[in-house]
């Protein structure tokens, strides 16, 4: 039975109790349901607190105002019956009075009285020592009604673009915080009431509870409506306790699956050429490797998507999984209650996959696993805990040790890292000599032409800095870019997986990788900030 099924027997019955009681008050029925949306309203008998009080509401009246109907509950009083009948029979004017059902006396409240849609003014965030717009945000949250202030906040940081929302418990109130482009921004201090009500709402709707003396992992969705474009947003929930409550960390993804195009990466023709090349195989191991925040998940899976045809089988292990995408077979997998990427990607190598992503490589076990599904006819995808491309080499080695067949097998590392882009309001200048040096000793032994391919001229610098432009652009920054470094395995890279080479180390590596034309992270940033995409405080920052 579903729920208007459901609905309308409630409905049945209650109006066949209401015929019951009316019979015993002595009152005629009336069952309102055919016309209790289409009745006209009469107006200027009864006051709309006075209808609402008393139970009472007029639905007819003569046309020379000779006669009256109301129709009442079984919760009038019976007072305010006999009082309204007298004072009408003095005038000489008659008077009915209907006995309805609950249901319908809210309907035609309803129809009088409507909810007053209330309007709140939108967070805004704050630059560090604004107290101000802190205080004024608080505020608005506090004023907001408490069965709407968490859908409320959700909305805002959805709005705002925010990444994350961060609850945390100070000695004497919740602060409030929202991740924007990468920068975490003090949005409101709100009183201990409303961090019961928020966690209230995450009990429920996330499956964690508020009483939990360890961490927890939830997860929810909710639809966002905006200028009439519904958009889903996918909610992983992070708590964990500490010495006055629970903290609160909410990872917001705002599902998009047109979005996640290597096309929209902006990845450069030659960035974009290495990739397309390697995942073009069918077999090897690709790792995207940076820390949380990074956008590695939103890379893998454009990847994922490029690769997304009818001729192929694709499989995702996902802790949680973050996108639904179409066509893919996506398996959560729940690492928090025993369950291992290892363990899933051997249950899925049976259901010979194409392509299969294990969404991190933690363990010896997942990269022993995952090394081996690779040679063996899969292209296998996954992420990687380190800070560069050599790095994750260096560490991979710690993990399994010099393994001859993971030399053979992984064929492109790829490390990146977000930067806030600057507005069209950026401001050009020309860099003082310190900077001008350091710049020019990042790109020594940078090939003449590679500079060229850039539009770069060492002899000629310039930058650019960021100019706030308006309250909706209070920073001078507008949205992230991607800064990514791609190191391709070559025979002089597999010397040192195999261990041919003694000296293994991070410096080691990517002083290889740079002779065989690789461009580190550092002096992509500090290309995006000659380009003007970002500035070189930002890529500092980040990079």
């Amino acid at each position: 039975m579903d729920e208007s099924e459901i609905q309308r027997k409630r409905r049945d019955n209650e109006e066949q109790a209401t015929a019951s009681r009316a019979r015993i008050l002595g009152f005629p029925y009336l069952d309102t349901r055919s016309f209790e949306h289409t009745l006209p309203l009469v107006h200027g008998v009864l006051d709309k607190q006075e209808m609402r009080k008393n139970f009472i509401i007029p639905v007819q009246k003569g046309a020379n105002g000779e006669s009256y109907q109301f129709i009442i509950t079984s919760q009038t009083p019976r007072s305010f019956i006999q009082k309204l009948r007298a004072d009408y029979e003095a005038e000489g004017q008659r008077v009915d009075f209907f006995l309805v059902s609950n249901s319908a006396f809210q309907v035609f409240m309803l129809r009088h009285d409507p909810p007053q849609e209330v309007h709140y003014d939108d967070i805004r965030i704050s630059d560090e020592g604004d107290s101000e717009t802190i205080a004024s945000v608080s505020q608005t949250l506090d004023s907001v009604s408490t069965e709407k202030v968490f859908d409320f906040l959700l909305d805002q940081a959805d709005k705002l673009g925010a990444s994350d929302i961060h609850i945390e418990n100070l000695r004497q109130e919740i602060r409030i915080r929202m991740r924007v482009d990468g920068i975490l921004h003090p949005v409101a201090n709100l009183s201990r009431d409303r961090y019961r009500v928020i966690m209230g709402e995450l009990s429920s709707r996330a499956g964690v509870s508020s009483a939990a003396n360890t961490p927890q992992s939830g997860h929810m969705q909710k639809d966002i409506t905006r200028n009439g474009v519904t958009h889903l947003l996918n909610i992983r929930v992070e708590t964990v306790p500490t010495m006055y409550g629970q903290d609160a960390v909410l990872r917001l993804f705002n599902f998009d699956e047109s979005l996640l195009n290597l096309d929209l990466l902006g990845l450069s023709k030659e960035e974009r050429k290495e990739v397309d090349e390697v995942i073009s195989h069918p077999r090897g191991l690709v790792l995207m490797v940076g820390p949380t925040g990074s956008g590695k998940s939103t890379t893998l899976y454009s990847i994922i998507n490029a690769l997304n045809t009818t001729d192929r089988k694709i499989i995702t292990l996902e802790d949680p999984v973050e996108y639904g995408i179409t066509g893919i077979s996506q398996i959560p997998i729940d690492t928090t209650n025993g369950q291992s990427f290892g363990d899933g990607l051997r249950s899925v190598l049976r259901l010979d996959p194409d392509v299969v992503m294990v969404g991190e490589i933690r363990d010896a076990d997942t990269a022993r696993t995952a090394i081996q599904a690779s040679i063996t006819g899969h292209l296998v995808l996954s992420s990687f805990h380190a800070n560069t491309t050599a790095a994750a080499f260096s560490r991979m080695i710690d993990l399994i040790g010099t393994n001859p067949i993971f030399s053979s097998s992984i064929r492109l590392v790829i490390a990146q890292r977000l930067v806030r882009k600057l507005s069209d309001t950026k401001q050009a200048y020309t860099p003082d000599e310190a900077t001008a040096r350091y710049i020019r000793e990042t790109f020594k032994g940078v090939p003449e032409e590679v500079l060229r391919d850039h539009n770069v001229n060492l002899d000629n610098l310039t930058l650019y800095k960021p100019v706030p432009n308006s309250e909706d652009d209070p920073f001078g920054y507008k949205g992230r870019t991607v800064i990514m470094e791609q190191l391709i395995v070559s025979e002089e890279i597999q010397a040192y997986i195999r261990g041919d080479v003694q000296d293994i180390n991070t410096d080691a590596i990517e002083k290889t990788a740079k002779k065989l034309g690789m461009l580190t992270l550092e002096q992509k940033g500090i290309l995006a900030a000659l380009r003007g995409d970002t500035s070189l405080e930002e890529v500092s920052r980040v990079i």
